[in-house]
């Protein structure tokens, strides 16, 4: 069994052919870290715990002055009792303290690994589980920290269950997920950060003594931050070197943080965002964290990468789509916005089904009195003057042309101007006497109410249980504020923010797995809720509403460090940009968006012949290679320069091929050979442009030589088949 237990050692080891996990239990009582790092045949305790008399420190044990709760490597942390770094939970007692003592009292290890209770999770038929139960005799509290291990990839994922047993609430004021003493400090610091139209930023940065922190208190994961740490050896880089990375499957406001500490280690810790947060935890009642994902790397960020797009794939989105090719779609929202009529659309359709598109996508504007942003949301009946026959009458014309039809919906929004507002005020997000703030002229739904819950399943069932309906793009426009609810009281207005992502968790369990075949595309104006809370229902995000080439290439550059590309929704777009106002041309266009899950964003009626010709010739390329382009193995080679330069790699069992996208044009530009690294040494690949055999090996190795380029944003397309 993957997950041992040595009862005279007191030492728990969990390990697999890749990765070892070691728990060792202390004075009977203190569980502390001992190992995270490359498999171990088994583990003796040769990094033996130092114990030193530090002076200025507390002692648990009086008659043990090397016994420090502030200097030991923690599984978790403690409360009021002498550690007192970053904590990873904390408890209000009913008579106001914030003491805890939880002790180890039992654990239990099992062969499956169980879904968590209203939260999204990975999934496995092929991962052990070991939960180890603290205990507060006090309070009558149980702690318990539940860590699975995956059989065959370098993971371990964990969360914590809180359970009251005594008599009396108690108030979880944080309840953290994960918590992680390493024994150096010897790290960079690997995030994710930006704005919207301009995410997933690479920022690498040396750890420090203090605190280094990310979080979110926007009611969603946010695009400022992905829920997502790593640290890595400073000597790492894409191809090779070590790195820990932890990933947070939670959609809502979070906290990732590392305190580099006195004596040379560092304490990772990440779970739900505590200033925004609390929890009435009754007797007899429980709370789940959500979960945490563990990935440990030997091989650089490109082999901690291939972990998280294994491990999603397979483990986390719909079932139904693990395998599933996705169809290139014609979204209309920069071709129209939100001014249409049903012949004009029906003209673009043609047009689709002519240059190859499968699926069209009908965006905002179709429903109530939606002719701007200051409208209708709620009131998702037809707009009759522009869909005369209704969706229903339009799916029916799309897909007698051949094509699916898809329909985007901002469900969790509320317009003041609305008859829903009219009917039913009180469920908005709202705290009493306090005006509400508007973002893009619209409220938000208090999705912490069951009824508005049960109101949003009604009617997205409405319209997809006719069967017509073949994708439905999911937006969210706004973050939160005035996060309250008339629905609860008092006491319980904390819980609201993390009440609403489970009620939006609700609602996506329900739909999602009432309609299989549908498919999703979450979206929160672009990468604004990207992350893999909302990947576990929808198997592919809006990555962002910058479709400039240039940026796009930056942008799905630094999610692919989480995200292979079938899960990044990416749309040639009109030019000159509409966010940017930059002209890119179309071959380089079309080979950034083939880069993630291809489709087109513009008005194909206003195109001249030869572009039509053009976009024609590009889906008919993507479709004889959609394979590749959709499940071969995604590897950055070459991040960007000062001139913004920058290459990926994309493999398939008889395929590959490489995506150079050069930037800005520069003068006395030195000579580049860009090696693939990853090919099959032994394997002879073909050239597809010019015929030449070339070994895996001299591509890897020897590289390819980059010619010299006088245009700005010009891309190469170097492709190859397997002999």
């Amino acid at each position: 069994m993957p997950i041992l237990f040595d009862s005279k050692k007191q030492v728990f080891h969990l390990s697999n052919a890749q990765i070892s996990y070691v728990i060792g239990i202390e004075k009977e009582r203190y569980l502390t870290h001992r190992y995270f790092g490359q498999a171990l045949p088994f583990y003796t305790g040769s990094n033996a715990l130092q114990r030193i008399d530090r002076g200025f420190a507390t002692n648990p044990d009086e008659s043990d002055r090397t016994f420090s709760l502030n200097a030991l490597p923690m599984e978790t942390s403690t409360q009021g009792t002498g550690d007192h770094r970053i904590s990873n939970y904390q408890i209000r007692s009913a008579n106001g303290s914030n003491i805890t003592n939880f002790f180890y009292r039992s654990h239990k290890i099992s062969s499956v690994k169980p879904a968590l209770d209203g939260l999204p999770s990975l999934r496995s038929k092929e991962a052990t589980t070991l939960e180890i139960t603290l205990y507060d005799a006090v309070q009558d509290l149980e702690m318990v920290l539940v860590y699975s291990l995956y059989e065959d990839q370098p993971v371990i994922t964990r969360s914590v269950r809180f359970h009251n047993q005594g008599t009396e609430t108690v108030v979880l004021e944080n309840a953290g997920s994960m918590m992680l003493d390493l024994p150096t400090t010897h790290f960079d610091l690997i995030t994710l950060n930006g704005a919207h139209t301009n995410e997933a930023n690479l920022s690498r940065q040396a750890l420090h003594a203090g605190i280094q922190k990310i979080e979110s208190s926007r009611g969603t994961s946010s695009p400022q931050h992905q829920p997502f740490l790593a640290l890595a050896d400073p000597s790492t880089t894409e191809f090779q070197g070590e790195v820990y990375a932890f990933h947070f499957i939670y959609s809502g406001n979070f906290t990732a943080q590392v305190e580099v500490e006195q004596y040379g280690s560092s304490r990772v810790q990440m779970g739900i965002q505590s200033e925004t947060f609390e929890w009435c935890l009754e007797p007899k009642q429980a709370f789940q964290t959500p979960e945490v994902v563990l990935n440990y790397s030997t091989t650089g960020f490109n082999g901690m990468s291939q972990t998280f797009h294994d491990l999603y794939q397979q483990h986390l989105i719909p079932s139904s789509w693990q395998n599933k090719e996705r169809p290139i779609l014609l979204n209309t929202w920069e071709a129209n916005y939100f001014d249409f009529h049903e012949a004009d659309l029906l003209k673009q359709a043609d047009l689709a089904k002519e240059t190859g598109i499968e699926l069209f996508v009908l965006d905002d504007g179709w429903f109530g009195q939606r002719n701007d942003d200051a409208s209708s949301l709620g009131d998702w009946h037809e707009n009759q003057e522009k869909l005369p026959q209704g969706i229903a009458g339009l799916a029916d014309k799309i897909q007698q042309k051949g094509l699916q039809f898809g329909l985007w919906f901002e469900p969790e929004m509320i317009s003041k101007n609305s008859q829903l507002f009219e009917e039913h005020p009180d469920w908005a997000l709202q705290v009493p006497q306090y005006p509400l703030t508007e973002g893009r002229r619209q409220y938000v739904l208090d999705l912490s109410q069951t009824a508005v819950q049960d109101f949003l399943i009604d009617m997205l069932s409405s319209y997809l249980s006719t069967g017509k309906i073949d994708y439905i793009k999911w937006d969210m426009n706004r973050h939160l504020t005035e996060v309250g609810s008339l629905a609860f009281p008092a006491a319980q207005q904390k819980e609201i923010t993390h009440r609403y992502v489970l009620g939006l968790y609700r609602v996506l369990e329900a739909i999602t797995s009432k309609y299989p075949e549908c498919l999703f595309e979450n979206c929160s104006s672009g990468g604004g809720r990207f992350d893999p809370g909302m990947m576990h229902y929808m198997p592919q995000t809006w990555t962002s509403d910058n479709t400039d080439a240039l940026c796009r290439s930056q942008i799905q550059y630094g999610y692919s460090y989480l995200y292979p590309p079938i899960m990044m929704g990416a749309h040639v777009s009109p030019v000159p940009n509409h966010q940017v106002g930059r002209s890119t041309n179309l071959h380089t266009r079309g080979l950034i968006a083939m880069s993630g899950n291809f489709g087109y964003e513009l008005d194909l009626t206003a195109l001249p012949a030869n572009e039509l010709e053009e976009i024609a010739q590009q889906i008919t390329f993507y479709k004889k290679h959609r394979t590749l382009f959709q499940f071969g193995r995604f590897y950055r080679l070459q991040p960007a320069n000062d001139f913004f330069a920058t290459a990926w790699l994309i493999v398939s069992e008889d395929e590959a091929a490489v995506i150079y996208f050069n930037g800005l044009a520069r003068p006395a530009v030195p000579v580049t050979y860009l090696k693939t690294h990853y090919l099959e040494e032994q394997a002879l690949y073909e050239d597809l442009e010019t015929g030449q055999q070339i070994s895996g090996a001299e591509l890897n190795h020897a590289g390819i030589a980059i010619p010299r380029i006088k245009e700005d944003f010009a891309t190469l397309l170097f492709h190859w088949k397997k002999c």
